[in-house]
């Protein structure tokens, strides 16, 4: 089967990973930059050309689309779609999922745990809004923010006020989260695909740092989920409609709280913790789906 695997960089740990995965199984792995994809709107007949030549004799796509990127990106997964070619991450769950507020609400509805979360737009009483959930300390987040860029602690209600105001200058949207203290800088991340949890891992902020993530310096373990983390994980996934993703969730004194769904989760820290070949598990979920699309 010809899989072609979306991404800007071969370089890239994952991306490299997905490509071994493929060939060790007997697939042709076509790697495109998405970004330089040219794609060409007809009535009944959708084509997509790449570097001068247009793609044929694709079976399916695996999507690595950065966050920078998604508009164009998800243009291009659903340009695949029209020409009836099974992706693994559907271009409606990849912008859902990269809505950070639209996600939260959709979490939310479903009754899936997490933070307290407040967002408001150019507020003039910053005290209710740091009030309603429960004060300092807080998490502030930029909405475009990713591998925790633009997530700070503010540890007092002064230093809250003064980074939610200085946000607001900038015009830039953001998140203002409780701080679950409990956690003490650790969370969970479930990497599920196609409706199972194939890997999980706890990563520990280093010492002097609450974000946890491994690009912040932060070390990771294999963990072996709770039920109810392991239900959240998957709730939360399903709800979003994505058919690869990491569930991050922390620990906290009332259950599981998911902080994030990421559509393109990384693969060396899960493997690298859990010793699993995730990559070839995104590659027979792409052979499943191809396989029943030929018998439907």
């Amino acid at each position: 089967m010809k899989i072609a695997i979306l991404s800007r960089n071969k370089n890239l740990y994952s991306t490299r990973r997905l490509i071994e995965a493929g060939e060790k199984r007997g697939h042709e792995i076509l790697l495109l930059d998405h970004m330089k994809c040219v794609l060409v709107i007809e009535a009944g007949k959708p084509h997509i050309y790449y570097r001068g030549k247009e793609i044929t004799g694709i079976r399916a796509v695996i999507p690595r689309i950065g966050s920078s990127v998604t508009f164009y990106g998800a243009a291009v997964v659903r340009q695949f779609e029209m020409m009836r070619i099974f992706s693994a991450v559907e271009s409606q769950a990849l912008v859902r999922s990269r809505d950070k507020l639209r996600s939260l609400q959709i979490l939310a509805r479903a009754g899936i745990g997490m933070p307290k979360t407040a967002f408001a737009n150019q507020t003039k009483d910053i005290d209710q809004l740091l009030l309603s959930i429960g004060g300092a300390p807080c998490v502030i987040k930029l909405l475009e923010g990713t591998q925790g860029i633009g997530v700070i602690l503010a540890e007092n209600s002064k230093a809250a006020k003064s980074v939610i105001e200085a946000f607001y200058e900038l015009e830039a949207n953001m998140l203002v989260q409780e701080f679950i203290k409990e956690a003490r800088g650790a969370d969970i991340r479930a990497f599920v695909v196609d409706g199972q949890i194939v890997g999980a891992m706890k990563r520990q902020a280093k010492e002097g740092e609450f974000r946890s993530n491994l690009h912040r310096g932060g070390s990771a373990q294999v963990i072996q989920l709770s039920a109810e983390e392991r239900a959240t994980a998957l709730k939360a996934v399903k709800k979003l409609g994505l058919g690869i993703a990491g569930v991050d969730m922390l620990q906290s004194d009332r259950g599981p709280l998911v902080m994030e769904v990421n559509s393109s989760p990384g693969l060396e820290g899960i493997e690298g913790a859990t010793g699993e070949d995730i990559a070839g598990k995104i590659i027979e979920y792409v052979e499943r789906n191809e396989f029943n699309d030929n018998e439907s």
